[in-house]
C-alpha cells in the first residue's frame, strides 16, 4: 500500500510540476497561465492532449515538437521529475501528518522560485500568498491559535528584520541590496519555522549564495543577483532536519549562558 502512495504522490507531484511551471513562464510575462493552451515555443503550433502528459509526453515525443521537430525545452521534462520526486518523498520520509503536508509546500514554493527568480530575477506574489493561506489552514487543523499566533508574530519579525537588512544595505552600497520578494518570502519562511529557525535560514542562504554569487559578478559582469533561490533552499535544508538545527541552536544558547556565567 505504501507503495501505491509513493506512485500516486509522484504522479500528482509530476502534474503540479507542470503547472507550476507553467506559471512561472507565463505571469512574469502577464500572460493567461489558466485558460490559454500551451504551444511550442518555436513554431507556435498548440499542443494536443496527449503532448501534455507530464513525463511521459516528453519521453514520447522524444523531446522534439511534433511539428517542427525543434527540442523541447528539458527543464519541462526536469521540473516535472524533480517535483513528483519531492511528493513522493514527502510521504516516504513523513507519512500522512502536518509535516508531509507542509514539505509539499515547502517544495511548490522551491520550484516556483528557483524558475522566476535565475530567469526573470523576480519572486512571484501570487505564488507567496497562496502558500501563507494554506499553511494557515493547515496550522488550524492541526494545532491551536496560540501557535498560530506564534508563526504569524514570527513571519512578521523576520520580514522587519530583513527589511532592515536591505534599508541598511541599499544605504551601504548606494544601491538595491534586496529585492521586495526576498523580503516577502522572509515572512512566509517565519510562518514556517518561526523566528529562531528562520534566523538560521538566512544565515545559510548567505553561506549558500556566496560562491555562485562571486562567480556571477565575476563572469557575467552583472550586478543583480537572485537571492530567492538561496533563501529556499535554506528553508527546504531547514525544513527537514529541524531537529538538529533546534539541537544545535540550544546548544549555542547553552554555552552563551556558561561563558556569561564564566565572567563572574
Amino acid at each position: 500500500m505504501e507503495i501505491f502512495y509513493i506512485i500516486i504522490l509522484f504522479l500528482i507531484g509530476s502534474c503540479f510540476g507542470s503547472f507550476y511551471l507553467v506559471i512561472s513562464t507565463r505571469l512574469p510575462k502577464k500572460e493567461n497561465a489558466i485558460f490559454t493552451r500551451s504551444k511550442c515555443d518555436k513554431c507556435h503550433k498548440k499542443l494536443n492532449w496527449y503532448e501534455l502528459i507530464p513525463l511521459f509526453s516528453y519521453l514520447f515525443l522524444k523531446g522534439k515538437c511534433s511539428k517542427c521537430k525543434n527540442k523541447i525545452n528539458p527543464l519541462n521534462f526536469i521540473v516535472e521529475l524533480v517535483t513528483g520526486f519531492f511528493f513522493a518523498f514527502s510521504y516516504f520520509y513523513y507519512g500522512i501528518s502536518y509535516e508531509m503536508f507542509m514539505f509539499i509546500i515547502v517544495t511548490s514554493l522551491l520550484i516556483t522560485i528557483f524558475i522566476t527568480d535565475f530567469q526573470e530575477y523576480i519572486i512571484l506574489d501570487s505564488p507567496l500568498i497562496i502558500s501563507s493561506i494554506l499553511i494557515i489552514i493547515l496550522d488550524l487543523i492541526y494545532f491551536d491559535y496560540k501557535y498560530i499566533l506564534v508563526h504569524v508574530l514570527s513571519g512578521i519579525g523576520l520580514f522587519i528584520t530583513m527589511l532592515l537588512i536591505k534599508l541598511i544595505g541599499d544605504k551601504v552600497f548606494k544601491k538595491e541590496s534586496l529585492g521586495g520578494g526576498d523580503i516577502k518570502l522572509s515572512f512566509v519562511i517565519g510562518l514556517i519555522v518561526g523566528f529562531r529557525l528562520g534566523l538560521c535560514v538566512l544565515i545559510l542562504s548567505t553561506f549558500l549564495a556566496l560562491p555562485y554569487s562571486v562567480a556571477y559578478l565575476m563572469y557575467k559582469k552583472n550586478n543583480e543577483v537572485p537571492f530567492g533561490p538561496f533563501l529556499i533552499a535554506s528553508l527546504f535544508i531547514v525544513y527537514i532536519y529541524m531537529d538538529k538545527f533546534n539541537n544545535l541552536l540550544n546548544l549555542i544558547l547553552i554555552l552563551a549562558r556558561c561563558y556569561h556565567w564564566a565572567d563572574y
